[in-house]
């Protein structure tokens, strides 16, 4: 599944293409959709917007297209009515004079008023967006009493806690937090949870601006140089098991966790006793 960073860069390429005219054609798959494509008709995009791993598209006339993309959906931006060769099924497509945007295989689309944006039964739920978000701000929510007692590698994946991490990032933000999955809050030091505020925006803002390379970027910059795959330098310990640390040396441990594949170093993330005083054992 596409995770905040992804579904941020994708909304930057729609929002370059689709503000460059009005759009001209509107299409929609599903049929309770597509008595809003004649209200869409001829009207500018103001804004695209991510919420997490949602996406708001804005329109002059105040209504605006709601899309997730679920597991398997995909943006493409092409050359205006050009639509790529996939087996995919299209499921919205908007269209100006210069360029055309397309989703497929999503499922999760709707149109939005206002008011209905404000009480979207998703976007309520969810908690601060990690890539809109500082230290402080994932701090104040990483301490709410509701939190503490659950485990950090299900509380990264629960979107109420906050918006927009996803599989590869849980790993990513507790290893440069140096905490193991199974810590959770209420076991950590004070020094603890801001280190895992701070991964969290900083993994999240890297992943973001260097098109998800959430290793150390000289160490990702040495070995593109020596011409190692993409999959081979992006990540501190995702995807990685039985490979050595990039700090210790020693081997990366794949686990499940929430039903999903997760990552840690159990020299550098050890699960011993946290420091700190009232810690519940693990």
């Amino acid at each position: 599944m596409p995770e905040g960073p992804e579904i941020r860069r994708a909304a930057d390429d729609l929002e370059r293409a689709l503000r460059l005219a009005p759009i001209d054609t509107v299409f929609f798959a599903f049929d309770q959709l597509r008595p809003f494509a004649e209200r869409l008709h001829g009207r500018s995009v103001t804004a695209v917007d991510t919420r997490g791993k949602a996406m708001l598209i804005r329109f002059d006339n105040r209504l605006s297209i709601y899309s997730h993309n679920q597991l398997y959906g995909r943006w493409y931006v092409r050359k205006a009515n050009s639509y790529p060769r996939t087996g995919r099924q299209l499921r919205l497509a908007l269209h100006n004079a210069h360029k055309s945007a397309l989703l497929y295989s999503a499922s999760d689309i709707a149109v939005l008023t206002p008011a209905e944006v404000r009480a979207h039964p998703f976007l309520t739920r969810l908690g601060p967006d990690v890539l809109a978000s500082d230290g402080d701000a994932i701090l104040a929510q990483i301490t709410r009493s509701e939190f503490r007692g659950r485990r950090l590698a299900a509380l990264l994946l629960d979107q109420r806690f906050v918006a927009g991490v996803g599989n590869y990032l849980r790993s990513e933000i507790l290893f440069v937090a140096r905490l193991h999955p199974q810590y959770r809050p209420g076991d950590c030091s004070p020094a603890q949870l801001q280190a895992l505020a701070d991964a969290a925006v900083s993994v999240a803002q890297q992943s973001y601006r260097h098109r998800g390379v959430t290793n150390d970027l000289g160490d990702a910059r040495r070995r593109k140089a020596l011409g190692e795959p993409f999959a081979a330098y992006r990540h501190w310990v995702f995807a990685r098991a039985g490979r050595p640390c990039r700090v210790c040396g020693g081997p990366i441990v794949q686990d499940t966790a929430s039903s999903r594949r997760i990552y840690h170093c159990p020299v550098c993330q050890p699960v011993g006793m946290p420091a700190g005083r009232n810690r519940r054992k693990l």
